[in-house]
Parts: structure tokens; sequence; C-alpha cells
């Protein structure tokens, strides 16, 4: 992918719309409109990289209430050219075909490689990565990735039963969670997981020059080694962060 005059490459992560209440979560909302429309201007590329929603279940014919300025918005950017990545992450596992028929986004499960202007990018939500969480992992391989599992989901709880009870459950992870938010100069990078999971697939030989991850909730920036970095984009509860790409150098940039 080459960037064209002029262009940047934009990325961010974990808005968690609808938590902690519709109060909140829409003036969190109209704060992410605000800066997608203000980089409407030269974006080129926009990687959303999960846990957009609290929760997300699409169903045949049905998709959730709520989000619309968000959805707007992210049509109003596709309609104008702007190429649309969204990985799902662990709150929005259940996104299926909604977002490619009405945004023509591309949807990706898993961490991918992508070459941007010849620097190689590293690309996920961050779930399941690295060592420990070992009850997630199971339960993302056994319940949320288990196809039968899904079907169960869709075609025995009637819609506002199945949505009732996947938002109890995220807002419950989201209270949990939030307990333990840190910030970077509180972790110690060594023991971070994805950080770990990087040093690994570079000892590997699997090279890249930016690692770039959500999940963790941190805005991380550091150098993994001479040739890598490792970008973790925040979130939009605490920090309004994102990271944007001109072609030569990738930036964090902290709004909070």
């Amino acid at each position: 992918m080459e960037l064209k005059p002029g262009k940047k490459i934009y990325f961010a992560s974990d808005f968690h719309l609808g938590a902690p209440d519709h109060e909140r979560s829409l003036v969190r909302e109209r704060n992410i409109v605000k800066w997608i429309e203000s980089i409407k201007s030269d974006a080129q590329v926009l990687f959303l990289m999960g846990d957009l929603f609290d929760f997300w279940f699409e169903y045949k014919s049905v998709v959730p209430k709520g989000n619309t300025r968000l959805l707007g918005k992210l049509a109003e950017l596709s309609d104008e050219g702007v190429e649309l990545y969204i990985f799902p992450g662990n709150h929005d596992f259940w996104v299926m075909d909604y977002f490619t028929q009405e945004l023509n986004a591309k949807i990706i499960h898993e961490p991918q490689e992508f070459l941007l202007n010849n620097q190689s990018f590293y690309i996920g939500h961050g779930d399941g990565l690295g060592p420990g969480d070992t009850s997630y992992k199971l339960l993302k391989k056994l319940l949320f990735a288990n196809p039968v599992c899904q079907w169960l989901f869709r075609y025995v709880l009637p819609p506002d039963v199945g949505q009732f009870l996947g938002n109890l459950w995220a807002r419950n992870s989201y209270k949990k969670n939030r307990k333990e938010d840190l910030t970077f100069e509180e972790i110690d990078i060594k023991e971070e997981f994805i950080y770990q999971y990087i040093l690994e697939k570079e000892a590997k030989g699997q090279k890249h020059d930016y690692y770039v991850f959500g999940h963790r909730h941190i805005a991380i920036d550091v150098k993994v080694n001479d040739t890598a970095r490792y970008i973790n984009l925040g979130d939009w509860i605490r920090f309004n962060s994102y990271a944007v790409f001109d072609g030569e150098n990738l930036e964090l940039i902290v709004q909070n």
C-alpha cells in the first residue's frame, strides 16, 4: 500500500461505545465523530483496531441499536474513498458482514502484516496474545469462536435476550478492567504480555518495523530493538489517543 501525496494512515481502538451507560457513551461517541471529521481531509486509510463497541452481535437481519453517529460518519468516510479496516476485538468479536456491506470495510479477525510505504506493520487487536490469560484463551476457543455456540446464540435466544446477556457480560467486564487501568509509567514493559509476544516474534526472525495493537487501554510507544517499535493505541475512555503514519514516521498522539 502506497500513500498518495499529502495523505496519511490513522489507527484507533477501544471506543467501547455503550459503556458504562448511554449518557457517557454518547459523549464519547460525539468526541470520536469530531475526531473522524478532523482527519477526513487527509485520511487515506483508517484502521479501527477492535472493541469499537462494548458488545456487538449481528443476527441475519438485526443489528444492535445505537451508535448511529459513528456509523454514519464512517459511511461518509467510506463514500469519500477512505479505506476502512476493522479488527474485531474481544468485546465485538461477533462482527459478521454488516460493516462490509454498509461501509465497504475489510474485516480482519487475526493479526496481520501490512506493507505501508515499504515499511512493515504487524497489526491486530491484541487479545489472547503472549503468555498468560489462559482462561480467556480457552473461553474464546470454546465459546466465542465456536460456530455451534454462535448458532445457538443467534437462533435460540431472542435478540432482546441475547443483547441483554451480552451487555450484562460486557459491562461487568468493563467495570472489572477499569479498576485495573494503569498508565505506561506504572507498568513494567518487560512483563507486558503483548510486548513479550513481540519479542518472541522478533527472536524467531519474524521482524517488522512497527507493531500496532489495542486491547490494553494503555498508551504505549516503546522501542523493541534498533529496528522495531511497539505502539499500543490506548483508548477513548481515558486517553482519546490514536496513531498516525505520514509515510515515513508513525506517531502516537494522546489528546488527554
